[in-house]
């Protein structure tokens, strides 16, 4: 992730995923490494698109339910890199930055759902 904070939620949970998706190249191949690199895989780009369906939402309810489905494949991706964290320490601080990424997620997709309610 570069420095300049993206603002757009769409182009930002890109972003994340992408990043995601660059991290787990650069892994090890261990066999913990690619089962936890597959289900951040999954996750990271989860975010964006339950996000995504959110925007194209069929009503309120479908709405709420798509921004939660995207908190937490947020939270799940937070989960994963901090597994992967644990277990690669020459890329603890490029893991943490996408950590730190997947906290603010969470915390922008709640604050629109708490507005919702």
């Amino acid at each position: 992730m570069g420095k300049d904070k993206i603002y757009n939620l769409e182009d930002r949970t890109f972003a994340f995923a992408r990043d995601c998706r660059f991290l787990v190249r650069n892994l090890k191949k261990t066999i913990s490494n690619l089962e936890d690199c597959k289900q951040l895989v999954r996750s990271s780009g989860s975010v964006g698109a339950n996000y995504i369906e959110a925007n194209e939402k069929l009503g309120d309810k479908d709405l709420k339910f798509r921004l939660r489905i995207s908190r937490k494949e947020a939270k799940e991706s937070e989960y994963w890199l901090k597994l992967l964290k644990e277990l690669n320490e020459t890329h603890k601080d490029r893991i943490e930055e996408l950590i730190l990424e997947a906290s603010e997620h969470k915390k922008i997709l709640s604050a629109i759902i708490n507005k919702l309610k």
